[in-house]
């Protein structure tokens, strides 16, 4: 009896969150040089290194790290909360670039069914750009602006070493797009209806920070 009792109280809790609540993620109480609680780590198509996952200090705070510094360019690794499954949605997170000679990229993943199916977008601080993707079947494709086509994304300066946010709102196949603030375009895609994990990306040697992953569902 009591072990049905523990698996009500966790089917309640994604019942709840999946009709409009917040919630953030801040690795406060995860302990530096380990993996977060909670997170599922991805490798798209299992090209080069997988990504080492820990949290770290950065001052005061406690923060994600991706410290793999693999130089394989087509290298994808990804970490997605665990118990969090959503369609729609408004997700953001904090992200500083820290190093890469290949890039230096950050991004959010949404409607993640598995390593190589999912959308994706990021920001990149040697290209100082945000770009949306699709990753089907581990091949990844930038997806052509609602009103504009396909530009690659927009410019957007994402200084090494410094934070910003980037943030994208999902409702059906509609998404927004949002770097430090500012709404920069629209995208409509079809390709993922269902409901994903979300999490966080990086790619090839980049060594990236992450913090206040914040997921609000719709």
């Amino acid at each position: 009896m009591r072990r049905m009792n523990v698996v009500t109280l966790m089917v309640v809790s994604a019942i709840a969150l999946a009709h409009g609540q917040t919630r953030k993620v801040d690795f406060a109480q995860d302990v530096v040089n380990q993996p977060p609680k909670g997170f599922e780590f991805g490798h798209t198509a299992g090209v080069g290194k997988p990504g080492r996952w820990l949290v770290q200090a950065d001052g005061s705070n406690h923060v994600l790290a991706q410290l793999d510094a693999d130089r394989t360019g087509v290298r994808f690794p990804v970490a997605v909360l665990g118990d969090i499954r959503t369609a729609d949605v408004d997700l953001s997170v904090r992200f500083k670039p820290i190093s890469g000679q290949v890039d230096q990229a950050a991004g959010l993943v949404w409607r993640y069914q598995d390593q190589n199916n999912y959308y994706i977008v990021r920001a990149n601080a040697r290209e100082n750009n945000v770009v949306l993707y699709k990753v089907e079947n581990g091949k990844r494709t930038d997806l052509p602006l609602k009103g504009e086509g396909r530009t690659y994304g927009k410019p957007s300066q994402a200084p090494t070493g410094q934070w910003g946010t980037l943030r994208i709102v999902a409702r059906g196949p509609l998404f927004e797009v949002y770097h430090n603030g500012t709404k920069l375009y629209e995208v409509e895609d079809r390709t993922f209806t269902q409901a994903g994990k979300v999490g966080v990306w990086t790619k090839a040697d980049s060594v990236t920070y992450f913090d206040d992953l914040t997921v609000v569902t719709k």
